[in-house]
């Protein structure tokens, strides 16, 4: 058996290759142009396959009879048994004009050259993307009833399909093939299609949100999605049976899912929370097209809209399509692929492999540089309070990945130290006294930064001082607030402030704010504390909304407990969990990477949501802790006494890791 291939090195095609060759004594011709000849090694590696059995002949899809030589096509004619035509554009995003010439005249191209050999029957995949958007059950032996096919990617499968139908001289059948996705065994997938495309929005879920929090889901149209080996196996199995002239052949799932199910079944496989409530994304049809129009001319609009679907890795004309209105009938294939084996697996059983072969070679956040050192070095990276702590362990990490390292802080000889121990490890700091808290100190340290380094790229507001007391017992204490304030928030700002200018005319720049979780879940006995970084967040978020065009971006973290120093007076905190130093600047250089809006623990964002959807509840709960956690030794002035817990607790101390009691 000879066959002739298109799109041979295309995803499905690669594989339907394979399948063909694996029959007794079969030849395969597979176009390909001549630049790409390279790559035929390794497609024979691929394949398991002789020079003899597969044979490359050059041409080009959108060329008459497809560019290939007049010697060729006599060498060819009356030999190929089977011509199966795979070669097309599969892209939804992809533009107008290319889709036209591959598709449509690619496909008229191939029609004329299968004439030109001869061959004795021409196998055109198409997809069910040629019933256009349809409204109702799409049958096998339905065509010209096709509808809503305006959109180029649904109108070129449906003119080259209809080419086929038309003009082609040999004997025909057509396959149109659902959703297709990768390997249900392997998850082999080469690329972002499909619900592929919601599945950065899933793992933005996962990463933000526990497990257990029920979400909303989107519930849509149906959706038919299939996986490539189904496809490769039904194509190699129908195309060989008698009895298939001038017919098509659904290659679905006979089931079908809605758009919210499939979102569900992923979003379960990759552990994210589950979607068990669903907002039917017809509700959004009683906007009228004007009213969606006019938005769409609305500069914020498109900005909003635009940036969301960048972030996400969405193409634009993915909503248009949410509301999917067909479902296919496919009693045809059914029927003659009965006794075969081959069906199409249930989507839960391998959605699992799909999801882990795209997060381990598809997320295209692999392949950017997100490394640390591709981040900052070379750049220049202050970090306030760098002496010790936090800002010490982060310090050393942007000094490691080759960034130009400035710390400062109070203590000469903390410094000193710190540039030491820097020196040891085979870098170094740059270290500048300031008093972040003195407003004079910290403009004269400003200016000193931008004389010596014309500003910085990255700032890191680390410096900041935490006071543990109840309010029933600061009355006599103001000062406790104004010099909390003075520090976390008035010399953030006047560091902030006088950096910004810099950053401004380079058009470029990064601000990390060290918050806290306290911010999040309202910790009583900080209210000092937690006042000053709430400022300090509440300035972020304005000042990120008037530089978000000015190339200057802002991460707020709200930071869990961390083993410092500036925790060691409080000795119930010895037997509470926290963060290690380290893992704190694990989180600022995170910061520095990704450059997120915020970044939170997920306890943090629990005592947020709680706090916004039952305050009442919110109140009690952090009442009941405070009463259960009495003021330190220190806070009362007893620098000696160990205050006592009980049982219940050190049970909650345990479960509420990283949140201040």
């Amino acid at each position: 058996m000879q066959y002739f291939v298109t799109g041979a090195t295309g995803f499905i095609g690669k594989r339907l290759v394979k399948k063909l060759l694996e029959r007794k004594g079969s030849t395969v011709y597979f176009l390909m142009r001549k630049e790409s000849e390279g790559k035929i090694p390794e497609l024979r590696e691929y394949w398991s396959a002789s020079a003899a059995r597969t044979v490359p002949v050059f041409g080009d899809l959108t060329s008459k009879k497809l560019g290939v030589s007049s010697e060729d096509i006599k060498k060819l004619k009356g030999q190929i048994d089977h011509f199966h035509h795979l070669a097309a554009v599969y892209d939804l995003s992809a533009d107008e004009e290319s889709q036209i010439a591959v598709n449509i005249e690619g496909t008229r191209n191939t029609v004329e050259f299968a004439k030109a050999i001869d061959a004795g029957h021409f196998h055109h995949v198409s997809s069910i993307a040629a019933a256009g958007l349809y409204e109702g059950v799409f049958r096998e032996d339905m065509f010209e009833e096709a509808e809503n096919y305006e959109h180029p990617y649904f109108l070129t499968k449906h003119e080259s399909e209809k080419i086929v139908r038309k003009e082609c001289k040999v004997p025909w059948t057509v396959y149109r093939p659902a959703m297709v996705v990768g390997d249900s065994h392997t998850g082999e997938m080469d690329k972002i299609d499909g619900p592929y495309y919601f599945f950065k929005l899933i793992q933005r879920m996962r990463q933000i949100l526990p497990p257990w929090l029920p979400a909303v889901g989107l519930e849509g149209g149906r959706v038919n999605i299939v996986p490539v080996d189904y496809v490769v196996n039904a194509l190699d199995y129908i195309s060989h049976k008698a009895g298939i002239e001038k017919r098509a052949f659904h290659l679905v799932d006979p089931v079908g899912y809605r758009v919210g199910d499939v979102l569900d079944i992923f979003s379960r496989a990759a552990h994210a929370p589950k979607m068990n409530l669903f907002i039917n994304a017809a509700l959004l049809g009683f906007i009228p097209k004007s009213v969606k129009k006019g938005l769409m001319g609305v500069a914020p609009v498109r900005r909003i809209r635009s940036a969301i679907m960048k972030d996400l890795a969405l193409p634009e004309d993915i909503l248009t399509f949410v509301n999917y209105p067909t479902r296919f009938d496919s009693r045809d294939s059914q029927a003659i692929l009965k006794g075969s084996g081959i069906e199409v697996p249930n989507l839960k059983d391998y959605a699992w492999r799909l999801w882990d072969y795209w997060e381990r070679h598809l997320d295209p956040d692999l392949h950017i540089d997100r490394s640390l050192r591709g981040t900052v070095g070379g750049k220049v990276v202050l970090v306030t309070g760098g002496s010790s702590g936090i800002g010490l362990a982060a310090a050393h990490k942007f000094a490691e990945a080759g960034a130009v390292t400035i710390i400062c802080g109070r203590d000469q000889e903390k410094l000193d130290e710190a540039c030491k121990e820097a020196k040891a490890k085979g870098y170094e700091f740059i270290a500048y006294p300031a008093d972040i808290a003195d407003m004079a100190d910290c403009d004269r340290f400003v200016k000193e930064l931008i004389a010596n380094h014309g500003g910085v790229d990255f700032l890191i507001n680390n410096a900041g001082r935490s006071i543990r007391r109840a309010i029933e017992a600061s009355y006599d204490r103001f000062h406790d607030f104004e010099r909390t304030m003075q520090l976390n928030y008035f010399g953030c700002l006047r560091v902030t402030m006088g950096l910004l200018p810099a950053m401004v005319e380079k058009k470029k720049g990064h601000v990390v704010n060290i918050s806290s979780i306290g911010v999040l879940t309202n910790a009583p006995r900080f209210s000092a504390y937690v006042a000053s970084k709430a400022a300090l967040d509440a300035w972020t978020r304005c000042a990120s909304s008037e530089f978000a065009d000015r190339g200057i971006s802002f991460t707020t973290i709200n930071m869990p407990l961390v083993r410092t120093p500036m925790i060691a007076p409080t000795n119930i905190y010895k037997n509470v969990p926290t963060l290690a130093p380290e893992e704190a600047a694990d989180m600022i250089a995170d910061a520095c990477v990704s450059k997120p809006v915020r970044i939170a623990t997920r306890l943090g964002i629990t005592g947020q949501v709680l706090h916004a959807l039952m305050p009442r509840v919110a109140q009690i709960a952090m009442n009941t802790s405070f009463r259960m956690f009495p003021d330190s030794a220190a806070a009362k002035g007893d620098k000696s006494g160990k205050p006592t817990l009980s049982p219940e607790a050190i049970a909650l101390q345990q479960m509420m890791q990283g949140i201040h009691f």
